[in-house]
């Protein structure tokens, strides 16, 4: 089988187990397990408010569970231990139960939630939380809180330090879940701190002042050093190179630029002229139809 399988046949296991111990211990007070596997057998420790009535007379009816155990769950050689639980006021599987039970006797479900989760504070949990959900009132179904103190839902928190239990009220109109968390009291959280009072902290080094703009401003300025003659002839040298190499380019381009404008003046010239040309023939060309055609309305005339 393979772990992942493994891990599910176990859960489901644990839950039947779970589920077998609340109906034949709820009138003990039943508030919770925890089975480990060793190589002698199966532990189980029960957690009980009656410790007395999960044993039986000579041990009658811890015998009996035992021996249940065998034939339903296939488990090797149970021993169960049973431990009574301090302070069930602060057990969530024995609160619920008891919620579920008075719910049933018919208490209504605002006066059982309020003196239960009064009751756990005053035990001295941090918070506390009750769940009702069901057709508490009336054929519609709904959600009741009641809210004491602080309380984690999520995160690390929730799963490690929260108690949590789950119980079921079967009324008339249909059952109503209940749900109740406990923050038990000296629970660490991770949002806890403490303040020391005689805390001696070690003293911290101060950086010394930097001068200030002010200070800067007051002290006179560096002098400038002076350049001496051999530079200045440098760069005179370098400068004069680099005027000469200048203006012998600007020529050149000046140069180029006036002969294209020539080419573009002559061009232009040309076909001036040739413009002209065309006008001249095209006017002798009028000249002689408006001829041709006067010569040709007098002769009309003359017949």
């Amino acid at each position: 089988m393979a772990d992942e399988h493994q891990f599910i046949e176990n859960g489901l296991q644990r839950s039947q187990i779970d589920e077998f111990f609340a109906e034949e211990l709820g009138r003990a007070g039943y508030g919770g397990m925890d089975v480990a596997k060793t190589p002698m057998g199966t532990q189980i420790v029960l957690k009980a408010e009656k410790p007395g009535m999960v044993i039986g007379k000579g041990g009658k009816n811890i015998r009996k569970v035992t021996r249940e155990l065998e034939e339903r769950f296939n488990l090797d050689d149970p021993q169960i231990d049973v431990q009574e639980v301090d302070e069930p006021d602060l057990n969530a599987r024995i609160v619920a139960d008891r919620l579920a039970n008075a719910l049933e006797r018919g208490w209504y479900f605002r006066k059982a939630g309020h003196t239960t989760i009064d009751r756990i504070m005053d035990a001295g949990a941090l918070g506390a939380e009750i769940v009702l959900s069901g057709k508490v009132t009336g054929a519609r179904s709904r959600v009741e809180k009641f809210n004491r103190g602080y309380i984690k839902h999520n995160g690390e928190p929730a799963q490690e330090i929260v108690d949590e239990g789950q119980g079921v009220a079967v009324m008339k109109l249909g059952t109503i879940g209940v749900t109740v968390k406990i923050i038990p009291p000296g629970a660490r959280l991770p949002d806890d701190f403490e303040v020391e009072e005689d805390a001696n902290p070690e003293a911290v080094e101060q950086i010394e002042e930097t001068e200030s703009v002010e200070d800067l401003l007051e002290e006179e300025p560096e002098e400038v050093p002076d350049v001496s003659e051999e530079d200045d002839a440098e760069t005179d040298a370098v400068d004069e190179d680099v005027v000469e190499e200048a203006a012998v380019e600007a020529v050149e381009e000046e140069v180029v630029d006036d002969d294209a404008d020539d080419e573009d003046e002559e061009a232009v010239e040309e076909v001036v002229d040739d413009d002209e040309e065309l006008d001249e023939d095209v006017a002798e060309e009028a000249a002689d139809l408006v001829s041709e055609m006067e010569d040709e309305d007098d002769e009309t005339e003359e017949e």
